[in-house]
């Protein structure tokens, strides 16, 4: 757990400029910030901020991809205690109207020094530049005061500090309370979990707009005092590159960003030579094949865990000193207790699937402005029914399934699509695959597979899936496309597939 210290996320900052002020916080293109460095930055900002009529309890909309100025933008809104409401340029013009509304932002802010996304996105919206020293930072463009913001309460002890917007399955998205509090306890967990120390450096590539990026990878390097080499969006060349030249210590990111990586690299000569000490997957389903063949490639296990973003995110990951062999998300971490909850609101048998309930102190507070989506979700107790079939083993490892409502009735079967997705990655011409079920008529449900692929067509596929699935579990039809949707942490976007 943390120290009493710290009561806001900023304290991370402030804490390591007054431990180690020279030691390196970020590299971005090639450049070193040392956190005296970025908790000066950091200081300008909050300052204009001010100057901009954000106040406290204000909600300030920051459309940005990786920078330094982001983060200290961040920084600077949790200092003076706005919400942060961290969106990714790469969002449509539709998408970012909807959060604006929705948040009530009381002015919204563009980093557009490395993306044309947001300078895009500043245009549009007739933003300006910021006046005056910002630190060594360029590219912040301001839009216009919303006079009709209200800002939000305090509240001493569990303040909000960021307003996470999520995909969502259904595609509408809703806005994630997380509290300084929940941060700082799945921040200080991950940290101490990947064993971190000041001499380590991450990889920088998940978006900080996504709560894995923002948490467990910016937040838990910095309270180590460890330096993150920032990266705008995921290049795998310039990752191949940064890991083959010894700079990056810990890599953390989708197994679809792993999947990209072993594409790249071809056919290889025994592991990566590299510095790393620690390899991670998160924020979607890791398949068995695709582990094996990374965990050849770098000589290293590939750890994999569980959150969402609801849960601030961490809920479960494997240990340092125990990695696993099969895909099992790991054990609950330190602090989070887990339930596995039938139909009826009571425990399942052990062993047996059900919803996943979790209780954190990284738990959300709710989803801003809709109470009755926030009543369904937190229930009595302190429980988050986070709406993931999972199942528990008896030496507590958890393994996930897949959504509740993804789940497919078929012939009067449960199909879970995680176990064909499963099956079709396994073949070595797929990259990545994404399953549903279709309506039809007299409430049944055929099972579609989306597959991105090379070199394979159906018949193949189908024969290939002909020894490892029931009958009823294959898909009736196998969409073969350039590539799935995907939001920019790498998460397939189902509800983006096209409608057959």
């Amino acid at each position: 757990m943390q120290s009493t210290d710290y009561r806001r996320i900023s304290d991370i900052l402030r804490h390591g400029a007054a431990r180690r002020p020279d030691a390196p916080a970020l590299v971005e293109d090639g450049r070193t910030w040392s956190y005296a460095q970025l908790a000066a930055v950091a200081d300008t900002h909050a300052a204009l901020l001010r100057d901009l009529g954000v106040r406290p309890g204000d909600r300030v909309m920051l459309v940005a991809e990786n920078c330094v100025a982001q983060v200290a933008l961040l920084f600077a809104a949790a200092a003076i205690d706005a919400w942060s409401v961290i969106v990714n340029a790469r969002l449509s013009e539709g998408e970012l109207d909807t959060i604006r509304t929705h948040s009530g932002a009381r002015r919204v802010l563009y980093v557009t020094g490395n993306s044309p996304d947001a300078a895009r996105h500043a245009a549009r919206a007739g933003a300006l530049p910021c006046a005056g020293d910002m630190g060594g930072v360029d590219g912040v463009l301001a839009g216009g005061l919303d006079p009709a913001c209200l800002p939000e309460p305090m509240e001493a002890g569990d303040q909000v500090a960021a307003l996470m917007y999520t995909t969502g399955t259904t595609g509408q998205p809703k806005g994630v309370m997380l509290s300084h509090a929940g941060l700082l306890f799945v921040a200080a967990t991950s940290s101490r979990l990947r064993g971190l120390t000041p001499q380590d450096r991450a990889w920088g590539g998940l978006p900080v707009s996504h709560v894995y990026g923002l948490t467990s990878v910016l937040l838990g390097t910095l309270y180590a005092g460890a330096c993150l080499q920032l990266a705008p969006r995921f290049d795998a060349g310039a990752l191949l590159a940064s890991i083959r030249a010894g700079e990056l210590t810990i890599v953390q990111g989708v197994p679809a960003m792993y999947a990209r990586l072993l594409a790249m690299m071809g056919e290889a000569d025994g592991p990566l030579s590299s510095r790393l000490r620690f390899c991670y997957a998160g924020g979607s389903p890791l398949d068995p094949a695709l582990k094996r063949a990374v965990e050849a490639m770098f000589g290293l296990p590939l750890h994999n865990g569980y959150g969402l973003t609801e849960g601030g995110p961490t809920v479960s990951q494997t240990r340092l000193d125990a990695p696993r062999t099969d895909t099992s998300v790991g054990l609950p971490i330190p602090g989070v207790e887990v339930r596995i909850v039938a139909r009826d609101g009571l425990d399942v048998a052990p062993g047996e699937t059900g919803e996943l309930w979790i209780r954190s102190p990284g738990r959300m507070r709710g989803y801003y402005r809709d109470p009755a989506a926030t009543a369904a979700a937190l229930q009595p107790g302190g429980w988050l029914a986070t709406g993931d079939l999972a199942r528990q083993d008896p030496d507590g490892a958890l393994f996930l399934l897949g959504r509740t409502r993804e789940l497919i009735i078929r012939s009067g079967f449960n199909v879970y699509p995680l176990e064909v997705e499963t099956a079709l990655n396994a073949h070595p011409a797929v990259v990545q695959s994404a399953v549903v079920g279709r309506p039809l008529p007299a409430a049944e449900e055929e099972v579609v597979a989306f597959v991105e692929a090379h070199g394979v067509d159906e018949a193949a596929l189908q024969a290939w899936l002909l020894p490892r699935l029931a009958p009823y579990k294959r898909p009736a039809r196998i969409v073969f496309m350039d590539a799935l949707p995907a939001a920019p942490s790498g998460k397939i976007l189902k509800s983006r597939l096209p409608m057959a």
